[in-house]
């Protein structure tokens, strides 16, 4: 199980004002998480927004810390810690969100239901880099992420509501059989 600790305080002002600027706009989830994208890729942090210890992970796996949860419940700002091979389960999410790499580099796989909601089909695949910034929103948001590199990386995830109310970001986890794409 993930473990989510709080480390409030440490989140960047003009981060945090941007993305309520962004939220204010009361657009969709699609708009706002490309509103909120923005703000993230021109105010993104560096690694050192957390401790070195934090910074190496946990053993078992991935760590997310919390940056800021917004008052109203409207957003909040995690920072996601993981080692070589740590892996979430396939999911989707209750909410938008909003990515961006600070170290290493993530690897995502992408996945649609299929009609009858008795198997996934693999749709995509992503590596992201430090620098890069995506966002997505529901529905259409199954995907599960990795680190298959080396080194320890480090995202910074923003999402469309208090995750330290909800206890997690995830809606779903799919335990379904996955088919590849027919263009695999």
């Amino acid at each position: 199980m993930t473990v989510i600790t709080p480390v409030r305080s440490r989140c960047p002002a003009d981060l945090v004002a941007g993305i309520r600027a962004a939220t204010r706009e009361h657009a969709d989830w699609q708009r706002t998480a490309e509103l909120v994208a923005a703000e993230l890729a021109s105010h993104l942090p560096e690694p050192g927004v957390l401790t070195d210890e934090e910074r190496a992970g946990g053993p078992d796996d991935y760590r997310c810390h919390v940056l800021h949860a917004e008052p109203d419940g409207s957003f909040s700002v995690t920072v996601m810690v993981w080692r070589p091979g740590q892996v979430t389960a396939i999911h989707d999410h209750v909410t938008w969100c909003v990515f961006g790499v600070i170290q290493g580099a993530e690897y995502e796989e992408l996945y649609a239901l299929s009609a009858d909601q008795s198997h996934l089909v693999e749709v995509g695949r992503n590596q992201n880099h430090v620098g890069e910034v995506s966002g997505f929103a529901p529905p259409g948001d199954i995907h599960r992420v990795r680190n298959h590199g080396d080194g320890v990386a480090i995202s910074v995830h923003v999402y469309g509501a208090d995750i330290t109310r909800l206890g997690s970001s995830i809606r779903r986890i799919y335990d379904l059989p996955v088919l590849a794409s027919a263009g695999s």
